[in-house]
């Protein structure tokens, strides 16, 4: 069974009438990709710095690869790195100096090697003896990023890692996290880049106003929350559809040009609407499925969108209430 590195428990923190973090519970393992996700002001980046010791929480327990922060709030966060959502270094240090520097924050010794093999997986290497401040933007942000890894944590935080950045950095961040990954470095990571969670995460959490509404394997969560839209074009109009597809939940076009289906849990499967129609002799000219995005599922989750079925009844539409729940089930 794969090690805890980081245990939150019934996590709190006010500030003043304000809680941004209302009892939070989680527990990340060794070697996973987890995307906390969630609107602006949801309770992401207070939840990290109550980890990273940026902010002192309120009440709750948090424990960093077994360790007790309330007991022993330092040695275990030597295995922590963190990608803040600010440019936050000294502009008149070189860029491998402020990487020399920050080996000296960890208690590490100087490591040449080291500091060149991160700042060439970042495409840095020819900007190691730049002044950081005449680094572009993007090149600032590769800089906090090599800054957070230097010292090879265990554990890294990407606190919206890629905001503001070109694509090529973004897909040079995706390779790089996977090999992180399969060097056994455990990354938690926020983002409004729905794709960025898409394409890495294993399992993602959903926080909202400081709640944390779901933990869920992102494979199993867009199977089981998603949907796979089809439409189906025709050569020629349908004048109606017959009682089974009609049953199905299948809907035609007013123009009776397009039948349009949405497949879910409960539902017969795109593919055997598909068979349906085949069998009717439907003249098809063209057919075309979408199957949902993280994104949909996330902003079904948070805003409870209603979804009606074949009899008109609505689904989900009480959504985060439900799912409202302790995550000790995880």
């Amino acid at each position: 069974m794969p090690e805890t590195v980081l245990e939150v428990r019934d996590l709190v923190k006010r500030f003043g009438s304000l809680t941004a973090l209302d009892g939070v519970s989680l527990d990340i393992q060794a070697g996973e990709i987890f995307a906390l996700l969630g609107p602006n002001g949801a309770g992401k980046t207070t939840l990290i710095g109550a980890v990273c010791g940026l902010i002192r929480k309120t009440s709750g327990t948090v424990r960093l690869f077994g360790v007790d922060l309330d007991g022993d709030p330092v040695s275990p966060r030597y295995q922590v790195g963190l990608v803040p959502q600010e440019i936050n270094f000294d502009p008149f240090f070189t860029v491998a100096e402020s990487l020399f520097i920050q080996l000296g924050y960890y208690g590490k010794p100087r490591d040449p090697a080291r500091v060149a093999e991160v700042l060439d997986a970042l495409s840095l290497g020819s900007k190691a003896d730049s002044p950081t401040r005449a680094l572009s933007g993007g090149m600032k942000r590769r800089l906090l990023i090599a800054k957070a890894l230097v010292h090879r944590p265990r554990l890294v935080f990407l606190d919206e890692p890629t905001a503001g950045v070109d694509v090529e950095l973004r897909r040079d961040l995706w390779r790089y996290v996977r090999k992180l990954q399969s060097e056994g470095t455990t990354i938690i990571l926020t983002t409004h880049y729905l794709d960025e969670a898409d394409e890495l995460a294993d399992r993602v959490g959903i926080i909202n106003t400081g709640r944390l509404l779901l933990v869920e394997e992102k494979n199993v969560l867009i199977r089981r929350l998603g949907e796979k839209k089809l439409q189906v074009r025709f050569r020629v109009r349908i004048d109606r559809l017959p009682d089974a597809l009609h049953a199905a939940g299948a809907v035609l076009s007013p123009d009776g040009e397009r039948l349009e289906y949405v497949e879910r849990r409960g539902r017969l499967s795109a593919a055997d609407v598909l068979r349906l129609i085949y069998a009717e002799r439907f003249p098809v000219a063209d057919i075309e499925t979408r199957r949902s995005r993280l994104e949909d599922v996330l902003l079904m989750v948070l805003h409870g969108t209603p979804r009606v079925d074949s009899a008109g009844a609505e689904l989900g539409a009480a959504l985060p209430a439900a799912l409202d729940v302790s995550l000790q089930e995880d």
